[in-house]
């Protein structure tokens, strides 16, 4: 069938989401398991990490004028399959038809990531608030400097799609793209596996930064909802609690005056007399009295 200027005819939201259906069914009779990108509300992604990756592909002119075209797609479901192993992520797209989309990303540069890791020793406490991104601004800044952060730049990143469009990003692409910022809200592990690198090797280079004695900076605190805004233009929920206020802590009573200790005692002192077993002579004693009675006054 031959189409007009070459392009298929629009399908509309619908359409596309019937035909996405009747293919994932198909592929789930052969024991495929599609893993689909599905949006929480109309954010296209909601932590720092899912976020992050997408600020930074908008910060680049390449990917900027392009990227929009995906939005509409992934918002709407069309993103039906999505799959990450290792630096390579393989998707499937619905428009007129299922296409396959392939985006690969290299690996960080081990003195790249070196940097990184010393730079961030001392002030990352453990591998849940890195993950969360409850982390210092300090940390975040570096982590996302564009060319030596961790996220990639254009020039890091390949694009494959079976469509006929020429442009290396189509709207399918694009798409892919933002879903793999999505699939990062649930998965930020995932961004380390895309640059071949281990988020351990944070965690132990802050272990051995504070072994050493290197103090955090100054802002090395849990960045809350304004710092992220001011820093990303995010909006995160602070997970960070108070502790508790203990009675104690809440009276502040004041601690009683040490009870001073007794000087030593000389060896004699301390030393109990031995009890004598002789009863002293009292006026009262029976043979005095007897002695009295029986001279003759």
């Amino acid at each position: 069938m031959s189409y007009e200027y070459g392009w298929k005819p629009y399908v509309s939201v619908a359409e596309r989401r019937r035909k996405a259906e009747r293919e994932m069914a198909k592929l789930r009779k052969k024991g495929y398991n599609a893993a689909p990108v599905v949006l929480q509300g109309r954010k296209l992604a909601t932590t720092f990490w899912g976020k992050a990756w997408g600020d930074n592909l908008e910060s680049y002119s390449d990917f900027a004028n392009r990227l929009p075209r995906g939005r509409t797609y992934v918002r709407n479901g069309s993103v039906v399959d999505l799959q990450v192993d290792g630096g390579e992520v393989k998707a499937m797209v619905m428009g007129s038809e299922l296409y396959e989309v392939t985006v690969t990303v290299s690996p960080l540069r081990k003195a790249r990531w070196n940097s990184i890791c010393t730079d961030c020793s001392g002030s990352i406490d453990s591998l849940v608030e890195l993950l969360q991104g409850r982390l210092s601004k300090a940390v975040m800044e570096r982590v996302c400097q564009q060319k030596t952060g961790l996220f990639p730049s254009p020039a890091e990143i390949k694009l494959s799609c079976s469509c006929p469009d020429w442009a290396e990003m189509c709207k399918h692409v694009a798409a892919v793209l933002y879903g793999i910022g999505a699939r990062l809200d649930a998965q930020p592990a995932l961004v380390f596996k895309l640059r071949a690198v281990d988020e351990g090797e944070l965690i132990a280079g802050a272990a051995k930064g504070r072994t050493l004695g290197k103090t955090a900076p100054v802002s090395a605190k849990v960045l809350d909802g304004d710092d992220l805004s001011a820093l990303f233009g995010l909006e995160i929920e602070s997970t960070a609690k108070p502790e508790p206020k203990t009675k104690a802590s809440a009276k502040n009573p004041k601690s009683a005056p040490a009870k001073k200790k007794p000087a030593d005692e000389p060896l004699a002192a301390r030393t109990p007399a031995k009890k004598s077993r002789t009863k002293p002579l009292t006026l009262t004693d029976p043979v005095k009295a007897r002695s009295s009675k029986a001279r003759p006054t």
